[in-house]
């Protein structure tokens, strides 16, 4: 995943914004090598000693700092998770879940991005479930705005359940692409944003 489809999950370029001396720059270098490792040969592939050779750096030094391969899954996602990222503000609900669902779908499509493979990874390594869980956690956080945002705009009936409705509308992207593994449709996001915009007029959130 790229930087510019920062809602559903991880930049492969997100260590590389971190500056400050040599301690960030063996940081960003290792944490880049991992993202690497993992799209190349998956879980399977990453180990200290290839994250080290890949990033250039003594192995003891990766193994001081991280520890084992779960470390380094921690910490590629607790820094996906150090950005300024906020969700878009289009004016209406039903904008603004398509553009988040728009975001999903783009991580997603290929099916060999980033968050795929640390999703994916995180079914092996129980630090790296537990650290994309806080990911998730942080992402949700940011996105209840475009609920509040709705409610006040007088869309919805307050109050309404944020977690619920944003869930209720990237589920299906996440379903068809993640589960299914179906073809990407190109019309699945803002299709899902409809329904889901739909469902909370009602008052199915509320």
């Amino acid at each position: 995943m790229d930087s510019s489809t920062p809602a559903s999950g991880i930049s492969e370029g997100a260590a590389r914004r971190r500056t400050g001396g040599r301690s960030a720059r063996v940081r960003a270098e290792v944490l880049d090598a991992v993202g690497a490792l993992l799209l190349e040969a998956g879980y399977d592939g990453l180990t200290v000693d290839a994250v080290a050779e890949r990033a250039g750096v003594h192995r003891t030094t990766v193994y001081r700092r991280w520890r084992d391969v779960g470390g380094l899954l921690v910490d590629v996602l607790d820094a996906a998770a150090d950005d300024t990222w906020t969700p878009p503000d289009t004016g209406s609900l039903e904008g603004d879940l398509a553009a988040l669902n728009q975001e999903v779908y783009e991580a997603l499509a290929s099916g060999t991005g980033l968050t795929t493979a640390l999703i994916a990874a995180s079914f092996r390594s129980a630090e790296a479930a537990e650290a994309l869980g806080r990911f998730w956690e942080d992402r949700y956080a940011r996105c209840a705005v475009v609920v509040s945002r709705a409610a006040a705009r007088g869309e919805i009936p307050a109050p309404a359940d944020s977690r619920a409705l944003l869930v209720a509308a990237t589920a299906p992207v996440y379903h068809e692409l993640l589960l299914l593994r179906t073809a990407p449709d190109p019309a699945l996001p803002g299709r899902a944003a409809a329904a889901t915009a739909a469902a909370a007029r009602a008052g199915a959130f509320s």
